[in-house]
């Protein structure tokens, strides 16, 4: 088929889509337009699959009705844009195909018009075969005609449409904040975005709406939400892309479980419209010191159990070296009881302890309890009143597996947090279908960062201090709890917000402990400051990855999958190649000159 073969639309007007005809539309004339899925020749009948996003429909084509649109259909193929005019009949009960919405029907065609020829397509747009990822991205507007790949983003859609519905019930508004913006980088890299009319100045692009929703709340707007696209240039993981779509919530006059109660009667609304599930509320909440003690994580998966202990105490004196040593030096000792695991073989175990390896544990300690002794190369150096501490605290039986780290806190907590996770898999703990939310709250406020010789917030800088913490402030901040939490569903984050700072005299006190130099407070964050001067109310948000909250509804692999047009790990535009070079009196108009030096660090490498 070629280009002359093209025919017009024409005044052709689509009755409706190819998945939507019905028995009670038998006897209707109707006009069908979509891409052809397959064409089956069956003795001189014609058979097409016609389809769109919708669904298929079969047109029948019989050379002794319409003799000019058989002619037309014999020279079809695959991925064809047509236009089918004919009368929809009821199909024999012999050929009614159960697996389709229009199996019961099909449209016996009377005219039909070739809208588009369409070149043999680099892979067969079909559920049945998977092509590679690189193709599906390079050719993402063909990946989506098939039901697999469209399924997210219908899924994302309905999602964010029951999402702007219930907060247009509590009489939120949603407002617009600027994309080009200040560049205040206290967190991951900006994009940066040169001026034309400004030359040696640039636009950042917003890695969140942080400062302009509470500056809103200044403004009296009181409940404010936007769904809301951000950028962040940093190295890339399967779950992170450089450009995001972030849910962003904010409100003033509110308390930590005002936002609790908003967001967990969002969350049952949006998984009842959008899965069917019903969700028990309200979420569990745990302490971010409590979650780090039981789960060794922030993030704790709650669909089974496997906690960690503290053992630290029964091994302060003692002859095993890995502990004492640890302990001397300000570690700590945990350990997991995995229960009926000790048959696990040494290979087994010896793939434990590289796992946790990957988190800089110098070993595994571990110990197999069996009926009437402990099998480990650690029982010979451990007491009576050692082994006596270790199985009260960790009540193992017989048939259980005592691991045990020895370490700095976060190696250990790295380490068995991701054991805890394996093991779950391993002894199918987790069960299918269930949705174990959870807030973590209390989170510190900063933590000193020894390569910088600094703290940093663990959160933002704009994130308010427990009032009764307050005094440690000047004293010892690393004893300041924060006003903070995260949502955490099934051991992943889908967002963190908190109650902000709302006085200038306290925002200026926390910049000053991040080591923020005052001229560059005022130059970097000088109108929040004058608008928190102002009569600023006290208020506090949340945000919410929407990329990620709609893989999880989906249950797609990555977030990839729901968005339309996703960058590569490198950060590169499948589709059209973005970034490229561009014109140089492009660069020139921008007075910049681009150098030809060695760029370390790329994302991805």
């Amino acid at each position: 088929m070629n280009k002359r073969d093209v025919d017009l639309m024409g005044d052709w007007q689509r009755s409706c889509r190819c998945g939507e005809p019905r028995e009670e539309d038998v006897g209707h004339e109707l006009t069908l337009m979509g891409w052809t899925r397959a064409l089956r020749d069956h003795g001189g009948l014609l058979f097409i699959d016609l389809r769109d996003r919708t669904g298929i429909v079969q047109v029948v084509v019989n050379p002794e009705v319409t003799p000019e649109a058989h002619e037309k259909a014999k020279r079809v193929r695959s991925e064809d844009v047509l236009a089918v005019r004919g009368s929809l009949v009821r199909r024999s009960e012999e050929t009614v195909n159960p697996n389709i919405a229009t199996g019961a029907v099909e449209l016996m065609a009377q005219e039909l018009r070739v809208l588009n020829p369409s070149r043999v397509p680099p892979f067969p747009v079909d559920d049945e075969v998977e092509p590679t990822e690189t193709s599906r991205f390079r050719y993402r507007y063909l990946d989506l005609r098939r039901p697999r790949s469209l399924r997210p983003l219908e899924v994302r859609h309905r999602m964010l449409t029951t999402i702007r519905n219930h907060l247009d019930g509590l009489s939120f508004t949603e407002v617009e904040t600027p994309i080009l913006t200040k560049s205040t980088p206290e967190g991951a890299r900006d994009y940066l975005v040169p001026s034309r009319m400004h030359p040696g100045k640039f636009y950042a692009l917003p890695q969140s709406p942080q400062l302009f929703k509470q500056i809103l709340m200044v403004g009296g707007v009181d409940r404010y939400f936007q769904v809301v696209r951000c950028f962040r240039d940093e190295d890339l993981r399967m779950d992170r892309q450089p450009e995001f779509t972030q849910l962003d919530i904010e409100m003033s006059f509110v308390r930590p479980e005002d936002i609790f109660a908003m967001v967990e009667g969002m969350m049952a609304r949006v998984f009842k419209e959008v899965r069917g599930v019903e969700l028990e509320t309200p979420f569990p909440r745990l302490t971010w010191e409590e979650a780090m003690s039981r789960y060794g994580t922030d993030k704790p998966d709650l669909r089974f159990g496997l906690e960690l202990v503290e053992l630290s105490d029964p091994f302060r004196d003692s002859d095993v070296a890995i502990f004492s040593r640890a302990l001397a030096a300000g570690g700590i000792v945990k350990g997991l009881r995995v229960p009926w695991a000790a048959g696990l073989s040494r290979k087994e175990i010896d793939d434990l302890t590289g796992l946790v390896g990957r988190y800089g544990a110098k070993g595994l300690a571990w110990i197999k309890v069996l009926e009437g002794e402990w099998q480990s190369p650690l029982t010979k150096f451990l007491s009576e009143s050692e082994k006596e501490a270790l199985g009260t605290l960790t009540q193992a039986r017989p048939g259980d597996v005592i691991f045990m780290l020895a370490d700095d806190s976060r190696i250990v907590n790295e380490g068995l947090a991701n054991l805890r996770l394996e093991m779950g898999r391993r002894l199918e703990l987790v069960k299918e279908g269930l949705h174990a939310f959870s807030w973590i709250l209390d989170f510190p406020l900063v933590e000193w960062k020894e390569a910088e010789g600094r703290y940093t917030a663990v959160h933002h800088p704009f994130t308010a201090p427990r009032e009764e913490d307050l005094p440690f402030l000047k004293e010892d901040p690393g004893r300041v709890r924060s006003r903070a939490y995260d949502l955490v569903l099934n051991g992943m984050e889908l967002g963190g917000g908190s109650i902000r700072i709302h006085s200038p005299e306290l925002q200026r006190e926390v910049l000053s402990l991040l080591d923020v130099k005052p001229e560059t407070v005022e130059e970097q964050f000088g109108f929040l400051l004058e608008a928190l001067d102002l009569g600023a109310p006290p208020h506090g948000g949340i945000a919410f990855g929407v990329d990620r909250l709609a893989m999880l509804l989906s249950d797609s692999p990555a977030i990839r999958e729901v968005i339309a047009f996703p960058k590569s790990q490198r950060a590169v535009c499948m589709l059209t190649e973005a970034p490229t070079a561009v014109d140089a009196h492009q660069l020139s108009d921008l007075y910049i000159r681009t150098l030809d030096i060695p760029i370390k660090g790329k994302a991805g490498d």
